[in-house]
């Protein structure tokens, strides 16, 4: 068997301060960035607040519908705090530019 047709992934992980009323715009903006495999929202001293495992692949117009949901949870914990971190787990194929 041959494994030229299979590509490698490389995974990465970014952290991102956010200003919680600036939340729910940050997190749609990577739902559609497409290369993001999860997101977790932390408060700053590192508790998980919630995290969302997102799938490759997925059309950007059914993604903002499934996470409506989520959305609005995002939004509520927004009102509750000042700032957050978002993790990003990336992924990105060798042969992807």
């Amino acid at each position: 068997m041959s494994d030229e047709g299979k590509k490698e992934e490389h995974t990465w992980i970014e952290v991102i301060d956010v200003y919680a009323k600036d939340l729910v715009d940050r997190v749609k903006e990577l739902i559609k960035a497409g290369n993001v495999r999860r997101l977790i929202i932390r408060k700053p001293g590192g508790d998980v607040l919630l995290e969302i495992p997102l799938t490759a692949g997925v059309a950007v117009g059914s993604v903002m519908t499934l996470f409506a949901p989520v959305l609005a949870a995002v939004g509520a914990m927004a009102a509750l705090l000042t700032m957050v971190k978002i993790e990003v787990v990336r992924v990105k194929g060798e042969n992807e530019d």
